[in-house]
């Protein structure tokens, strides 16, 4: 659901870089992950899992490859961004652009009516890379969406919480969740003098509003989109008032605009949601109503989100809304003229998760600090000198104790290592915990556990000898307060 531009053709920054043999590069747009860069990425996605499952979401998959007719239409002016194919049998394929087509597909086709959905998986778009952090041609998104009849509103205010309480949790710092809704919108050109054929390209041209001069705005408006300038300075005067929750009531104030039915549904939605919006706890310096928020995707029709970080420039961190007619297009047409096709309606964000990792990996170098730890490791386990073939067979037992006891471990595979060795990967590799167990240890019945972290009443270098009959239980309680600490 996150924004894209024109698509170029130029190698820039990190994306796509040479590697050392021969000239091997990654493709366009593409790139490999570090195991310091999976680490921020495997701790986030859990996070985020956490709350969406807090919230009743269920998880569910679709296919990377749809049929080029599910993604046509449903873009607006970024359908020329979708990766077309043509398989050797010459049907005609797409890469998904989004998750949100997608899944209205999968409600439409599996019949469901009523469902609380998440999905964290990578989307592709021929996008212009490294334009801005976090921007490539192949991402990830990670997407819940709450399709079903419901009170109004009620949907749509969850989502700003949940949104509120991913960045919350990522902790990248001050955000603002802006909202709006596109009845208003539609309502607003229509007050304006917008021809209802020209709604969806100025909604798109008020669209880059974040990111462009309003004087850039009216331009493309009138020399690209043939809009006469006395109506885009109309236009003007209402994306230029004053974000917040004081919008409401000056909106209402607005007789003329309050005339228009679909800006006066608009604006009383509006209301609602801010009203439930702050009785779910989320905070008045998150959220903003924002006349010039618009999202130029064609298939919204309701509230529209998009999460922005203050001061941080990786444009949104979040966007979604209403869509409350994209399930209807992949339902079966009723025979009769006069019936209606059915509608499931709709409403879903999609949390920017490659511009969060930015963010975090970007905190993270700024502070010369590793954001998570990269190695899972917790134990190492070394029998130092102790060269036989006995003692690395001991050291595998042990090692399949501290498996069995649910501790992340791993073992030294050379039958005979330096302690000194063994320490210097602990800290390359930030393992809290060495255990040594020698054949002296052995004949005692017993291991020792060198602590490279302060944990509890033990500071780093502490050690402490643990019976061999009870090591697994006693290392456990030792290993989780590491864990809880790591939190």
């Amino acid at each position: 659901m996150l924004k894209t531009e024109k698509s170029t053709h130029t190698h820039t920054g990190f994306v796509g870089k040479q590697g050392g043999s021969g000239g091997v590069k990654t493709a366009l747009g593409m790139r490999d992950f570090k195991p310091e860069e999976m680490a921020v990425r495997e701790v986030i996605m859990g996070r985020i899992v956490e709350i969406f499952k807090k919230h009743g979401a269920v998880r569910i998959e679709t296919p990377v490859l749809e049929l080029k007719s599910t993604l046509t239409g449903k873009y607006g002016e970024d359908s020329k961004l979708i990766y077309e194919l043509k398989d050797q049998g010459g049907e005609l394929l797409a890469m998904r652009y989004d998750l949100t087509v997608p899944f209205a597909r999968y409600v439409a086709m599996t019949k469901t009516e009523k469902i609380k959905r998440y999905h964290i998986a990578r989307v592709y778009r021929r996008d212009r890379p490294a334009m801005e952090k976090g921007r490539y041609r192949e991402f990830y998104q990670c997407d819940i969406d709450i399709a079903g009849t419901y009170e109004s509103m009620i949907p749509d205010a969850e989502c700003v919480k949940i949104v509120t309480e991913i960045l919350q949790t990522v902790n990248v710092g001050d955000f603002v969740v802006k909202v709006n809704h596109r009845r208003l919108l539609d309502g607003m050109f229509e007050v304006c003098g917008v021809p209802a054929s020209k709604f969806r390209a100025i909604c798109s041209a008020v669209d880059k509003l974040d990111k462009m001069e309003w004087k850039d705005v009216k331009d493309e408006m009138v020399s690209k989109k043939g809009l006469d300038p006395a109506v885009a300075d109309k236009i003007g005067k209402y994306v230029s008032m004053k974000p917040g929750a004081g919008l409401v009531a000056e909106l209402e104030n607005d007789s003329v605009l309050m005339a228009n039915e679909s800006a006066k549904i608009g604006v009383a939605e509006m209301k609602k949601m801010l009203r439930y919006c702050k009785i779910m706890g989320v905070p008045d310096k998150n959220i903003s109503f924002n006349l010039s928020l618009a999202r130029g995707l064609d298939y919204y029709t309701g509230v529209i989100y998009e999460a922005v970080l203050v001061g941080a420039r990786v444009g949104s961190v979040a966007g979604g809304g209403r869509y409350d007619n994209l399930v209807g297009m992949f339902m079966k047409q009723p025979k009769k003229k006069n019936k209606k096709a059915k509608q499931i309606p709709c409403v879903g964000v999609s949390i920017g998760i490659e511009r969060l990792f930015a963010v975090v990996e970007s905190q993270a170098k700024e502070k010369k600090s590793q954001a998570f730890r990269t190695f899972p490791t917790e134990v190492l386990v070394t029998s130092g000198n102790a060269d036989t073939e006995e003692m690395m067979e001991e050291r595998m037992a042990v090692l399949r104790e501290l498996w069995s006891s649910g501790i992340n471990a791993e073992m030294e595979y050379k039958k005979k290592n330096k302690f000194q060795k063994s320490f210097k990967e602990c800290n390359e590799k930030s393992i809290p915990f060495l255990l040594i167990v020698g054949e002296d240890e052995k004949k005692k019945g017993i291991v020792q556990f060198k602590f490279q972290v302060d944990v509890g009443d033990h500071k780093t270098k502490d050690s402490l000898e643990v019976q061999r009959s009870s090591m697994g239980e006693v290392l456990l309680k030792i290993v989780q307060k590491f864990r809880d600490n790591q939190q």
